[in-house]
């Protein structure tokens, strides 16, 4: 069961007054219906501040953070990879060989990981399948017939459909579809009870729903529908509450463990918060030095406020997502945040990127 034993900021090393400013900032924008709804929660040191919600919300609200599913479709991953049942050097073919159709068949799991693949983000039918409500093997099958854009690890291009590879390799290796393992393997261990790659549909009436624009694509207005919440897409299909996706953040900085439940190995944790660029000769020097990608996190950005802000540390990591989430750890400080809206900001983040600095300010 979760530690409900919530800290005071200043037990755990922050400075209350300056944290409250951050929250305050985040309740003016939602009074000011910027935001329309926002949770967040902050901590330190293995424990957790008492989350905080602004805006119209009901009861115990849940998220759909879409991005920030791909950290947990990659943990899944890495945790096959500890048991022996795959390398991250290993041919996605070898997994799923349809994949290796129109010169796939050198694309590696380490690939799909750092967005080096040469997949594009989405495939060019993704606003057909989303609007005839296809299955995710469909999705699957269209990513699988691909042809690639470059050959792999020679460039970046960020990528979700990578990460649906990643979700069919979980299903191949385990025999378990990747919702019925992330369950089974984090979220029960770990406490996340309140969090789920699709939706629990007794749980439906919690999930706030997202602004979308006033002329929304298809790739956008289905995120609201019973379909894509109840899909469990693996690059963005996950459902959670701000202190459940904190006691993931926890782990991660416990080094695979939280609160005396191992989920996963220190040497996966380093490996997934690691610099992988710096290991793929061919990858242009500016992206391994500027826009590093660890497995499934992506690394600090220097020179870059888009989400994550200005005052993060050299070594933290973290994810947005394009409802307007965000989520980093900073191993230097001990730290995380997490901060859920249900209002898209592509491609700046300015909110996500201003209240980061108010909390990093807070840090002392």
């Amino acid at each position: 069961m979760p530690n409900l034993n919530f800290a005071k900021p200043a037990e755990i090393g922050f400075d209350p007054e300056r944290l409250q400013r951050a929250i305050n900032l985040l309740k003016h924008w939602a009074d000011a219906d910027q935001l329309p709804a926002a949770g967040v929660c902050v901590g330190r040191k293995g424990r957790i501040v008492a989350p905080v919600l602004a805006g119209k919300l009901p009861r115990e609200p849940l998220f759909l953070v879409a991005s920030l599913s791909k950290p947990v479709t990659v943990t899944a991953v890495m945790l096959l990879v500890e048991r022996g049942l795959l390398a991250l050097d290993d041919r996605v073919a070898a997994f799923v060989p349809k994949f290796a159709a129109n010169g796939k068949q050198d694309v590696h799991v380490r690939h799909l990981m750092t967005h080096t693949s040469g997949l594009p983000d989405m495939p060019p039918d993704n606003l057909q399948l989303r609007k005839a409500q296809a299955p995710l093997s469909a999705f699957v099958e269209s990513t699988c017939r691909l042809p690639l854009l470059f050959e792999p690890g020679t460039k970046v291009n960020y990528q979700s459909m990578g990460t649906a590879m990643l979700g069919e390799i979980v299903h191949q290796v385990s025999g378990m579809t990747l919702p019925e393992f992330l369950k089974k393997e984090f979220f029960a261990p770990l406490g996340m009870s309140d969090t789920s790659l699709g939706w629990d549909v007794a749980k439906k009436d919690r999930i706030v729903p997202v602004r979308l624009p006033k002329e929304p694509t298809q790739h956008e207005v289905v995120w609201n529908t019973p379909y894509w919440l109840s899909l469990g897409a693996p690059w963005g299909g996950l459902i959670t509450s701000p202190a459940d996706y904190a006691r993931f953040c926890l782990m991660m900085l416990g080094a695979g463990s939280l609160d005396g439940v191992r989920v996963l190995s220190p040497a996966a944790v380093r490996a997934m918060t690691s610099n992988q660029l710096e290991g793929m000769p061919r990858i242009p020097e500016e992206e391994r030095r500027c826009r590093p990608w660890g497995l499934g996190w992506r690394l600090n950005w220097p020179g870059h406020s888009a989400n994550f802000g200005d005052l993060l540390g050299p070594r933290s990591v973290g994810h947005w997502g394009a409802t307007g989430t965000l989520a980093w750890l900073d191993p230097d400080t001990d730290a995380f945040a997490v901060l859920l809206t249900t209002q898209p900001q592509e491609p700046e983040g300015r909110f996500l990127a201003r209240f980061t600095n108010a909390v990093c300010a807070a840090i002392v």
